[in-house]
């Protein structure tokens, strides 16, 4: 190979490297609006109502999965307050309950309060998405840490709907939950 070629493909190399980090660093992260067409149109009132059953998995930061769990749950409406009663049972037998009091904000806009949320869950829904954003006290052996979720739920049909939250702690992600719902 002569230099000259030598040169105008290290030359192409670069410039398609520079092309590609240049484009990465310009994505953004999605937003409910992104999910606003789709169908079907997500109602928490309707979907988080009555007898619910959802089945999870915990991965660490290398996708390992660490934590199987499934969930029962009762979603309840008065107007535009609801209570979902999540009762979690893990692999190893280990039970946890969360208890979430939702609120309908309108035009979208969702908050919650559960008893090991810090302050208020904040949601936006669009189309068949709703994004949640809170701040979680996670016991692990005899320590409590806050950490924060990036939880999305996207409605595959009226029964299904899938869950994909990630957690993460001064901006470092830690791992990921994936659960898969169904309304009974």
């Amino acid at each position: 190979m002569t230099t000259r070629r030598l040169w105008a493909a290290c030359a192409a190399a670069v410039l398609s490297l520079a092309a590609t980090v240049s484009l990465t660093g310009c994505a953004s992260a999605p937003v409910p609006q992104d999910y606003a067409s789709e169908k079907p149109v997500l109602d928490l009132k309707t979907y988080f109502n009555g007898e619910l059953t959802a089945h999870g998995i915990f991965t660490d930061r290398s996708g390992k999965v660490v934590r199987r769990f499934t969930v029962a749950m009762t979603g309840t409406w008065q107007g535009n307050e609801g209570t979902l009663d999540e009762r979690f049972t893990y692999s190893d037998g280990k039970t946890e309950r969360r208890v979430w009091r939702l609120t309908d904000l309108g035009n979208g806009r969702w908050k919650g309060r559960a008893d090991d949320v810090v302050g208020e869950a904040n949601g936006l829904a669009a189309g068949n998405a709703l994004n949640w954003s809170y701040t979680l006290r996670l016991p692990v052996d005899d320590k409590v840490y806050e950490v924060q979720f990036d939880d999305w739920m996207f409605l595959m049909d009226e029964r299904v709907m899938l869950n994909k939250a990630v957690m993460s702690k001064f901006g470092i992600r830690l791992g990921e939950v994936t659960l898969s719902f169904y309304k009974r």
